[in-house]
């Protein structure tokens, strides 16, 4: 039997899932669905941008836009030829701590996307032609996001927040580091990272138990371990109460600040990430949303979230306004934040932010693919299986005291790192 055979029905739902294991010890996390005929497959591998070496970020980046430019005996565009017949979806991305992937594919073509990825994981060429392709390609988005506000906010805040971290070094790299990155550069990343004790995999879709298992082991069977990763030292958000100029000739400064935040892992990450929503993860309802936009007109757009890394979590927050009406939004921003440490929000607030998480929580698992990735970064994090079952009920459980304890460890005094690109005159 191939993995295009019928499979077993069961239910569907996220909090359903199974462990399945391979004898070679590749894990995954299963939700049958037979309901639709097709398999989406995701998958994370330990280690990331902040394993590139020293003086070439954007290594990692440019591996992962790599593993599908060839694989084994199949140049690029042969590659990407036998994905397009059969409609198969492969990507793979790199992030701060992570490389990861997914796999999208008909039940029916469920074996040759399963041998595609296998090659890929495993045998990429790494061409010199695509290398350069590649290369090229970064160069030319990197130049273009010289002039993007955004763009150079945010790495701009990166840089000083985690001065002489790997977490501060851009992801995408610069024009310097990505012109130093090497062929053999790209293969000693490709062995230190993707190995099979360092990942974690989630599948969802019309596939049993004993077919993912011939799965697991075609996709993931033929890599070796992978190689130590560097030690990443645990840091937090630098330089409280700075404040940064980007000079850019726009008439409007495109604004990130942060302080301190909570790791998903930690107990104090759900009141956490209930009090975020009050301040400015609520979308239209957040304070931040009304005092800053609503009520005096100084943005289109303001917000927060929270951002969790293997060694630094932080609260950070994002709006853009006329540069003469800087110094007045980051006043109403801070006059928020120390509302919510002296007070913090009310009952009603409160509520309605535990009513609102709780109930919007199934939107993120309508389609097998959204499934497969929830479950597999709750599997990266460590959070445990039955997490997506037990969430809503530690939102729900939420007290005042929860929200005061949050506030004091992600607030503090209420000292922010300010990064505002383009030419404040009340900074």
């Amino acid at each position: 039997m191939n993995l295009a055979e019928t499979a077993t029905r069961t239910a569907t739902s996220p909090t359903q899932a199974q462990p399945v294991a391979t004898t070679g010890g590749i894990e995954a996390w299963h939700v049958e669905s037979p309901i639709v005929p097709m398999i989406a497959l995701a998958f994370t591998f330990e280690g990331g941008a902040a394993q590139d070496p020293e003086g070439k970020a954007g290594c990692a980046q440019m591996l992962a836009r790599l593993l599908d430019e060839g694989a084994g005996d199949l140049p690029s565009d042969a590659f990407q030829e036998r994905l397009a017949a059969r409609a198969i979806e492969l990507s793979f991305h790199a992030g701060p701590d992570a490389i990861g992937g997914s796999l999208k594919m008909l039940l029916k073509h469920a074996d040759e996307a399963v041998d595609l990825l296998a090659l890929a994981l495993a045998k990429p060429r790494f061409d010199p032609d695509s290398v350069e392709r590649v290369r090229a390609q970064t160069l030319a988005g990197l130049r273009y996001q010289q002039n993007d506000p955004g763009v150079m906010a945010s790495r701009r805040f990166f840089k000083e927040a985690f001065a002489a971290h790997p977490y501060g070094r851009p992801s995408s790299g610069t024009t310097e580091s990505i012109a130093a990155i090497t062929r053999d550069d790209l293969v000693a990343m490709h062995a230190q990272i993707l190995g099979r004790g360092a990942v974690k995999v989630a599948a969802v879709g019309a596939i049993d138990a004993a077919r993912l298992t011939e799965a697991l082991n075609r996709s993931f069977g033929a890599l070796p371990e992978a190689g130590p990763l560097r030690a990443v030292p645990h840091t937090t958000v630098q330089d409280l109460g700075r404040r940064v100029v980007v000079d850019l000739d726009v008439p409007q400064s495109v604004i990130r600040f942060g302080m301190a935040g909570v790791p998903w892992r930690d107990p104090d990450f759900i009141p956490a990430y209930v009090l975020n929503h009050v301040l400015g993860g609520g979308a239209f309802t957040s304070r931040l949303f009304q005092e800053v936009r609503e009520k005096r007109g100084l943005a289109y757009s303001v917000g927060t979230s929270l951002v969790s890394h293997r060694a630094a979590a932080m609260t950070w927050g994002y709006t853009a306004t006329k540069n003469e009406r800087v110094g007045e939004a980051l006043a109403v921003i801070g006059d928020e934040i120390g509302r919510l440490i002296s007070d913090g929000p009310s009952d009603e607030e409160l509520q309605k932010a535990k009513d609102y998480l709780t109930g919007s929580y199934a939107l993120g698992f309508d389609t097998s693919t959204k499934i497969a990735h929830q479950l597999v970064q709750i599997a990266f994090e460590g959070l445990g299986m039955d997490y997506i079952a037990r969430r809503n009920d530690m939102v729900a459980a939420v007290t005042q005291a929860d929200i005061r304890r949050a506030a004091s460890r992600t607030f503090a005094d209420g000292k922010m790192l300010v990064v505002a690109a383009g030419r404040p005159t009340d900074f």
